[in-house]
């Protein structure tokens, strides 16, 4: 199994999370951000976690479950930290 795709997403207080089949829509402070994932992968929502899942071992499935893991996750870290830029500057 994907190590990155069975991670829970971890969802904190404030950000609202629908998933409607395919649709998956991520309301937060920073904003709203909406995606629409593969049919065959499925994602269930456990309390303050997202769980993404595949129905086979297939090379197909296994790249598309740790890709949907990572987009998802992305999208409630955007909505609720935002993003940022870290430069050092060396000289």
């Amino acid at each position: 199994m994907s190590r990155i795709g069975r991670q829970p997403i971890p969802v904190p207080s404030g950000v609202d999370v629908t998933i409607d089949g395919v649709h998956v829509v991520v309301k937060g402070p920073k904003g709203q951000l909406e995606r629409d994932i593969v049919p065959d992968i499925t994602m269930a929502r456990d309390g303050d976690f997202l769980h993404v899942s595949r129905p086979t071992d297939e090379r197909r499935h296994r790249a598309l479950h740790g890709l949907t893991r990572s987009l998802v996750n992305n999208m409630v870290l955007g909505v609720s930290e935002g993003c940022s830029k870290d430069l050092d500057i060396v000289g």
